[in-house]
């Protein structure tokens, strides 16, 4: 498993491989784009030959590109569904450059209220758009915890946003602990672990397993909502982190800690090197 942390590309993406090499990653997380503004980040050719450069020389072995929050691709709205889809090519570009192991997206979502089965048409219809304006890159659709309409709770929904994208070999699924816990799966032991991904390689495959985000989770079981708690600390606890990253049928996959750290600073260096040590890799 390629443990590492979401980490700022702030002063252009090789600036992110220092900040996952200060804490010993071996895989690191980015937006490619201010996550608060529409401005697609398109990087110059300087950018991308020092990021290369930088990644030749580096211990990092994996970069996942995280499409911002402010994407839907299931709204109804023109506007909001075109700047979606050119933010999201954009961001699968950029992964394409970077040689990036995937972009990953949060689905989308119906809206509270909004009809989830009529969504996911939507949804499948812009990611396939954006897909066949881009090349290369992989996009990974992460599940979601629940809250509202969001799409991608449950391993039906993201079976049939799969199909809806077109089911092509570029589209996989991330994982999150954090969420999976929080839409009603438990993984907090190896056992519990094993029968939720005896479910999903029985709904979607874990050949469409790509990558990893491993977070504890501040609230219950089932409660669809999305509050990361840092590793051990939450409801997952040590047995939890023990069985995630213990877990054979992860292994050589990124997987990316969006912990939130002492004062809400990130993952740290010690909490990445426990995670690697729990993972077999504690170099």
């Amino acid at each position: 498993m390629l443990v590492g942390a979401h980490v700022s590309p702030a002063g252009g993406p090789a600036k992110a491989l220092a900040r996952g090499e200060e804490r010993r990653c071996r895989a690191i997380q980015i937006f490619n784009q201010n996550p608060r503004a529409w401005a697609p980040r398109v990087y110059s050719e300087e950018e991308i030959a020092a990021w290369h450069k930088a990644f030749a020389a580096s211990e990092i072995d994996g970069l996942l590109i995280h499409a911002v929050y402010l994407l839907n691709p299931a709204s109804e709205k023109r506007d909001f569904r075109e700047k979606t889809i050119r933010s999201l090519t954009t961001s699968l570009r950029m992964g394409a450059a970077l040689g990036a192991a995937a972009v990953v997206l949060h689905p989308g979502s119906a809206l509270v209220g909004g009809d989830a089965e009529a969504a996911i048409p939507r949804a499948g219809s812009a990611i396939a758009e954006a897909l066949a304006e881009s090349e290369d890159c992989p996009l990974h659709l992460e599940n979601t915890a629940g809250a509202g309409g969001t799409l991608g709770r449950s391993f039906a929904e993201l079976a049939a946003l799969l199909d809806a994208a077109g089911g092509g070999e570029r589209l996989g699924i991330c994982l999150d602990s954090c969420h999976l816990h929080a839409s009603g799966y438990d993984v907090s032991t190896a056992e519990r672990l094993d029968e939720v991904l005896g479910a999903f390689d029985a709904e979607v495959g874990l050949d469409r397993l790509g990558s990893l985000h491993f977070n504890d989770s501040a609230t219950p079981l089932g409660s669809n909502r999305d509050r990361h708690a840092d590793v051990g600390a939450g409801e997952l606890g040590e047995e939890g982190a023990a069985a995630w990253f213990g877990e054979e049928r992860f292994a050589g996959l990124p997987c990316v800690l969006e912990t939130p750290g002492e004062n809400r600073s990130g993952p740290s260096a010690e909490d990445i090197a426990r995670c690697r040590e729990l993972a077999g890799d504690p170099a």
